[in-house]
């Protein structure tokens, strides 16, 4: 669960000026999947790696520019399936135990030491799967707008919590959906995101990334289209994980966080994330004592929105301070 970030600075702890990465590979794995990987920074730096949301978002320059890069290694790639990765909008073995594995192949394939991991919403579910299974590859996490997977979280989005303070938006969601399925709504995109015909895969490509967007900021217009092609490969792959539960147990984010609890992680969590509702945030920190959540007032969901963004800035600049990993 993400949205397309803007190119937006906070108010304070503004963004790092625009790099450009020293270093770019395709790794090859296994189903054919070939990853997108780039460096940016201090190529002798304290390691970050970046875990961008979706299912199926990518990464962009912008999410580059969080990072002293005098102190961090940036590592940035896309998932499977999506960004400069190929092939483009595949779902074959791609589950997040798969996306778990290329992170330890990206980590052995540039001789990475333990990183800190930065991912929000989607790219927070896989921070948190990546560390429990992997915690000794884990410095410490800091994370955004979390999701963990959960089925009252696919219900509270897709299910009619959210659309209780966007009925209208929510409407625009429904229509294209026959009244007998709208129970299951999830079930009833996915049958026609992955239809034989690539006209039926657009036509409801559109209005599954136009509900999510639309509510991820807390000012933001609702927008009324997107580019064709990135609306189909985001909207089928975040169909496939949700339709799949995320390839996770029930809560098997929580009941494992015991591995990680020894690492510091830190939250950025918006007020008002109405993608992603604090109470998920809070319900991973409480009890973790090496976690800090941080609630930043006036704000939604969008790593680009100002206060989020400048509180992500200071959270790392910090982190740097300290001398993390």
């Amino acid at each position: 669960m993400d949205r397309l970030a803007g190119q937006i600075g906070g108010p304070t702890g503004r963004l790092y000026p625009a790099i450009e990465p020293f270093d770019r590979a395709m790794i090859d794995r296994d189903g054919g999947h070939s990853i997108y990987v780039e460096q940016c920074g201090n190529p002798d730096g304290q390691p970050v790696i970046v875990l961008h949301g979706g299912p199926g978002g990518g990464c962009s320059p912008y999410m580059r520019r969080f990072f002293d890069p005098r102190f961090y290694r940036i590592v940035l790639f896309d998932q499977r399936g999506c960004g400069r990765s190929r092939p483009s909008a595949s779902v074959e073995a791609n589950t997040t135990a798969d996306l778990v594995g290329d992170i330890q192949a990206i980590r052995e394939r540039l001789g990475l030491g333990p990183a800190i991991l930065f991912g929000g919403s989607w790219g927070a579910t896989l921070a948190l799967a990546y560390a429990e299974a992997h915690p000794e590859g884990t410095t410490a996490l800091v994370l955004r707008g979390v999701f963990m997977g959960r089925q009252e979280e696919l219900d509270w989005f897709y299910g009619g919590g959210a659309a209780r303070f966007f009925p209208d938006l929510w409407a625009r969601f429904l229509k294209p959906v026959p009244e007998a399925e709208r129970n299951d709504l999830i079930a009833a995109y996915h049958r026609r995101l992955f239809s034989d015909d690539p006209d039926i895969q657009r036509r409801f490509a559109l209005p599954w990334l136009l509900w999510e967007n639309a509510l991820a900021g807390l000012e933001a217009s609702p927008a009324t289209q997107a580019p064709p092609e990135y609306a189909r490969t985001f909207a089928r792959l975040e169909c496939h994980y949700f339709h799949n539960r995320c390839f996770l147990e029930e809560g098997q984010l929580l009941q494992d966080r015991h591995r990680i609890e020894h690492l510091p992680c830190v939250i950025v969590q918006g007020r008002y994330d109405m993608v992603c509702p604090p109470a998920t945030a809070w319900r991973l920190a409480d009890g973790w004592d090496r976690c800090e959540l941080r609630l930043v007032p006036s704000s939604g969901h969008a790593l680009s929105e100002p206060r989020i963004a400048a509180e992500l800035v200071r959270t790392m600049d910090q982190l740097a301070r300290r001398g993390i990993g």
